[in-house]
Formats: structure tokens, sequence, C-alpha cells
């Protein structure tokens, strides 16, 4: 059961590159945030809930423990964090914060494949995820564990190697570093607490958790209207990207033509309505979807 009687605990990352993409997608799900009194707790005016903003590798161990029933984390610190004991339920990846965790080195140091690494220093801020990651493959090395500034390491001969995040790879070139091993990609993700909220906020935190899903699909996603020769259709909805069924609808007068609705998961591109224009398709519009459920 929650901390909190009566109130539901959503714990998100307090300053860092998920903060504000964890706001939004509170807010996108409906839930009016107020600031309180402190920067620690934040409150949802429109139902019981409270947002907890702590640090990032405190996330998961509130989630587990019960003290938050949802969290928003990186697989990153969720991986670093398991320790065997009670496990927060990951719920679904959610499309931001998207990184690497790599392994990366000097131009000095010759490498042949992941054996290069035998014997060798390496430094890293996720030493748990590189020692599973060396474990698997039979590596000895040594882990340098380091809090921040992990790409000076080689330079000021702390270590041979790094094992450390990389988003567009700017860090790692700025440092004379090339990366050549992925140990872990990561991405924002849902996770849910094993202890169940009081009996009368169940219904709530499974609103809260459909709607943030609803969000999520929603992200990327468009809604293309077109006209079609119905003699057209099938080779029409084979070129809609990551289309379902659509929705096809008479028009009017015409016995020869449809209208036809779907939604886009994936991107449509200028490259697909010149397709489906040269398929016979006319009058099309391509709309963003707020929200999806």
């Amino acid at each position: 059961m929650s901390t909190v009687q009566g109130r539901l605990r959503i714990a998100v990352q307090k300053s860092g590159r998920l903060s504000e993409r964890s706001l939004d997608l509170v807010r996108d799900a409906g839930l009016r945030v107020v600031k309180g009194n402190n920067d620690l707790l934040y409150r949802v005016e429109n139902y019981p809930i409270d947002l907890l903003r702590v640090r990032d590798d405190d996330i998961p161990t509130f989630v587990a423990d019960g003290v938050c029933d949802l969290g928003i984390v990186g697989e990153n610190v969720l991986e670093e964090v398991r320790n065997g004991g009670p496990t927060a339920e990951v719920l679904m990846p959610l499309g931001f914060g998207r990184c690497t965790l790599k392994i990366a080195i000097p131009p000095t140091l010759a490498y042949d494949g992941p054996a290069s690494l035998d014997g060798l220093r390496i430094a890293t801020s996720y030493p748990k995820i590189l020692r599973r990651w060396l474990d698997e493959r039979n590596i000895a090395a040594d882990i340098v564990t380091m809090r921040g500034a992990v790409e000076v390491a080689p330079r000021l001969k702390l270590a041979s190697a790094i094992c450390d995040l990389v988003s567009t790879g700017a860090t790692l070139e700025a440092n004379g570093l090339a990366p050549k091993e992925t140990v872990l990609d990561s991405q924002a993700v849902l996770i849910k607490s094993p202890v169940a909220p009081e009996a009368g906020l169940q219904h709530l935190l499974d609103s809260i958790i459909e709607r943030m899903a609803g969000v999520v699909s929603s992200q990327g996603a468009k809604y293309v209207m077109l006209n079609a020769p119905r003699s057209a259709l099938a080779a029409i909805t084979a070129i809609l990207p990551g289309a379902g069924a659509p929705t096809v609808m008479p028009l009017a007068g015409r016995d020869d033509a449809v209208a036809v609705h779907a939604v886009c998961q994936e991107a449509v591109f200028w490259e697909t309505l010149e397709r489906l224009k040269a398929a016979g398709a006319s009058a099309i519009l391509v709309l963003p979807i707020e929200k999806m459920m």
C-alpha cells in the first residue's frame, strides 16, 4: 500500500535530461500539476496524486518499495540499481530520453573486438551493467567507478577505455574517443510498484496508466484522410505507413471512389504522399494526433 493514505504518488527526476519530458508526459495525461511549498513535492489539483521529484537513481527503489506507485526513469538507471530484491514492473517504453551505453577507446589503443578489453582498466558510472556485460563475454577487466567526467579517464591515465552514455557522440569526439561496443540501449520507461495501492485508488492508477499509454501511442502518429478510386484501394492501403485497417466510406454521388481515413503509427513523409498520389489518391490531408486511446 502507498505510504500516503488516499493518494497516489508518481516519482519523476528532479533535474536532468528526463525531468521536463517526464512532467510533459504527466501533463499530457490530463494531470494539472501545481508546485508545492518545496521543490521535492508537486501536487495534482484535479486528482489525489502527488509527484515526488527525486534523484533518478532513487526512483527504482522508491517504486519497488511502494513509496511511489509509478515512476519514470531511464532504463540505464533501472538496470544499474537492480539488486535481486523487490523490483518494479516495467509497463512501457516512453519514446524519449534515448541514449546508448557504449565502450569507447582512444586511437592509441589497438582494438579487435571485445577480447581486446581483457586485462584493461575501464572507467564508468555504471559498474554493475558493465560487469554483467564483461562477465557474459568472459572478459577479465578492472572497473574504475566514476560519478562524472568519465570521458577524461584515458587522458588522465585512470583507465585505458571508458563505458559511458552516448547521445550524439559529440562528447566522445571532443575527447578523442571512438565508440566500439554497445553495452545497453536505453530510453525512459514507466515503472509500476509491486505493492498494490489502496483498493479505492486502483481504478485511478489504471486510468493514469491507460492515459499515458495513449499519449505515447500518439507520439509521431498522424491521421491521414484521402479520396481514392475503388480500384486502387488495395494499393493505396498498402502504402499507408504503419496503418491498420483504414476506415473506408462512400463518396456522395460517386460509385467509383471512396474516402479513406487511417491512423498511421509511422512517419508520413512527402515521398509517401507522392506515392499515394501516383497510385490514384487525391485530396490528401495529414493531421497531427493530440490524444489517442
